[in-house]
């Protein structure tokens, strides 16, 4: 007797949506209702809210001219270089820390001091050191990423198993190869959570500095829109700056949930 075999049909199973992502989306289209009846009400003055339409024409047309990717560029740069200064610099600092107690103790109250600090009032002694050019958003964004970055790594070396140490040392491991083999395997996901949070710092820290003083980048269209009061084109930089930033939040993210450092 020949047996019958259903096939559960997989298609309607795969679209179907959790009650979580259905929950994201009513929010979502919530939102958007009411911005577009706050713009239809005309509550606000003129174009302060403007129409989801007008918003959404406003990209389009942001997205179909060079001048916007140049600056895009310039700003990615920025923080590109700033990511890489303060990231490295927070890496070995925090490596220190949180290998040796002494040091800890003596300077890891001062980071926990200085990073809440909103680094904009540094902005003033990194013209007079860097000038009016990138180097002083370099250095905005670099000083932002560093403490979130070093106390991240700091606190990581804390967590490490201490039988992963003793076997590194039994196997006469040198600096170079405890860092390599056993400290920097350990602490993926905490270095990955201070690199997101240093990201998204050194966004801040460099588009600020573009939109006091700077000619080119993503913050001096930002705020060169606000001041011609083109609410529309304003809003449009924002919203895709917004998606970019989620984009190289969840890239980095996603290369943390990597295991591509052997342990031996």
């Amino acid at each position: 007797m020949a047996e019958t075999v259903r096939v559960k049909p997989a298609a309607h199973s795969a679209l179907r949506l959790s009650p979580v992502t259905l929950l994201r989306v009513a929010i979502v289209l919530t939102l958007l209702a009411c911005w577009e009846l706050l713009a239809a009400s005309g509550w606000l003055y003129r174009d302060v809210v403007p129409s989801l339409l007008a918003i959404g024409g406003a990209v389009y047309e942001l997205l179909s001219h060079g001048e916007y990717y140049f600056n895009l560029g310039v700003t990615a740069g920025e923080i590109g270089v700033a990511l890489l200064i303060g990231g490295t610099g927070g890496l070995l600092v925090g490596l220190a820390l949180g290998a040796n107690r002494f040091l800890s103790k003596a300077f890891e109250s001062y980071l926990y001091y200085l990073g809440p600090t909103p680094k904009i009032i540094f902005f003033p002694i990194m013209i007079m050191w860097f000038g009016v050019g990138p180097g002083s958003k370099v250095a905005m964004g670099t000083i932002s990423c560093f403490f979130p970055i070093v106390l991240s790594v700091a606190a990581g070396m804390r967590q490490i198993d201490k039988v992963l140490i003793r076997v590194g040392k039994s196997f006469r491991a040198g600096t170079w190869q405890m860092v390599m083999k056993i400290y920097l395997p350990a602490m993926r996901h905490p270095i990955i959570n201070g690199v997101r949070l240093g990201l998204g710092v050194a966004l801040i820290g460099t588009l600020l500095a573009e939109t006091k003083l700077s000619n080119k980048g993503i913050g001096f269209l930002i705020i060169q829109a606000y001041s011609l009061f083109d609410m529309p084109r304003m809003y449009a930089m924002l919203i895709v700056l917004f998606v970019l930033s989620i984009g190289a939040n969840a890239l980095v993210g996603r290369l943390g949930g990597l295991d591509s450092i052997k342990r031996f």
